[in-house]
């Protein structure tokens, strides 16, 4: 299906067909935002040569995998160079440095017509001399904090947007101009939908299932300050089954039995964790949860698909009534205190109805759906904004 080599196949020159990488440097999670892009690209447009490059065999691998479940048209895919780099990790990363191995393959970088991430690191290429590779941003969540908008959303010469709301404080912020954004949809949900899904995992009793889904900021989310009282909650309650699923930055490449603060919920009935798995990044446990419990995390809107029952933690006490970083927290109740977290989730259930119909409103502002797929319409705007997609043939 995929090139059986790891080095793989090298950049066109500029004197072939355009050619355009998909590049995977940061977690894998990430993975999911971009390659269905390439998909729908390779499918749809044959005349532009698509290849995959990724910094550790665990992408190239999961790439792999999904590319042959799928059954899609062979994409060639490699691993980045040099081998010694890809081996280095640094406070426990589960990739090698992201800015070292920019810098190891800027000149391989340089010949690609495009370059594809899903991630803002890449647009420190400008800075190492690589000037005329178009770099297009796909995003990876459509959330509220406002982390992502930031200036390095200048250097790319596309910047998707999910929906309205995206898009619009985007232009609004001057990140982006009218030229430089494309509002696709959210290409995660075609390829989500077209593969069967991970195991969910099996608890002793069938009860009503919350995932508790923590960001990984320091302040805003609520694992640092609060959330071994929320799992001791949980374990000493019999009313729900849990499903811990940080995002995967929280404990990054960790085993749970490697951690203090989890080795009494390891193997609990009622409790599930999971630190970065296949089903903690591909919306298994969004899709199957029936409560949300969580801070400042995108995959809110992920599990909104279909409104359900939400309560958001608030471990920083932020002022967030009026503040657009925090709009998702207008879909479910708001707590101050960990304390009585499991009573606060029971009455989030009973309480849901005042809340559906700003949830659907939220979704609607988040993504932009359409009858055409989201990764064709995504695939389409490169080939629209991209001077040397342009006369290529779909």
């Amino acid at each position: 299906m995929t090139n059986p080599d790891p080095k793989g196949p090298d950049p066109k020159g500029r004197g072939g067909r355009p050619s355009v990488c998909f590049l995977y440097i940061a977690q894998t999670h990430q993975i999911l935002h971009s390659l269905p892009i390439a998909i729908a690209l390779a499918k749809g447009w044959p005349d532009i040569d698509v290849q995959i490059a990724t910094t550790t065999q665990e992408h190239l691998d999961y790439v792999r995998e999904l590319l042959e479940t799928l059954k899609v048209p062979p994409i060639p895919s490699r691993l980045l160079p040099p081998a010694w780099l890809r081996s280095l990790r640094l406070k426990g990363a589960s990739t090698p440095p992201k800015a070292l191995m920019l810098a190891a393959n800027a000149r391989r970088l340089a010949r690609y017509d495009a370059v594809v991430t899903p991630e803002r690191t890449t647009a420190l290429l400008r800075k190492l001399g690589v000037k005329d590779t178009k770099l297009v941003y796909t995003q990876h969540g459509a959330g509220d904090r406002g982390g992502p908008f930031e200036p390095r959303l200048k250097q790319f010469d596309l910047v998707m947007a999910a929906g309205p709301k995206q898009r619009d404080r985007m232009l609004d912020e001057g990140w982006v101009t009218p030229q430089t954004c494309a509002m696709v949809g959210y290409p995660k949900f075609d390829i989500i939908d077209a593969l069967p899904g991970s195991p969910l995992p099996v608890f002793a009793q069938a009860k009503p299932l919350v995932v508790y889904n923590p960001h990984f900021h320091p302040t805003l989310g609520s694992w640092p300050k609060w959330g071994r009282r929320i799992l001791e909650q949980f374990a000493a309650d019999d009313r729900y089954n849990l499903i811990f699923a940080p995002h995967i930055r929280v404990f990054e490449g960790a085993d749970p039995r490697t951690i203090e603060a989890l080795a009494p919920f390891v193997g609990h009935p009622r409790i599930h964790l999971d630190l970065g798995g296949p089903a903690a990044i591909d919306m298994t446990y969004t899709r199957a949860a029936d409560i949300y419990l969580g801070d400042v995390s995108s995959q809110v809107y992920e599990f909104l698909r279909t409104p359900k029952p939400c309560l958001f933690l608030n471990p920083s006490h932020a002022d967030w009534r009026g503040d657009e970083s925090f709009h998702h927290w207008l879909y479910g109740p708001v707590v101050d205190s960990p304390e009585g977290v499991v009573d606060a989730v029971a009455s989030a259930r009973r309480g849901h109805g005042d809340y559906v119909e700003a949830q659907k409103r939220g979704f609607a502002e988040s993504f932009d759906l359409r009858e055409t797929p989201s990764s064709v319409r995504a695939a389409q705007a490169i080939v629209d904004r991209l001077p040397a997609m342009k006369h290529a043939s779909r």
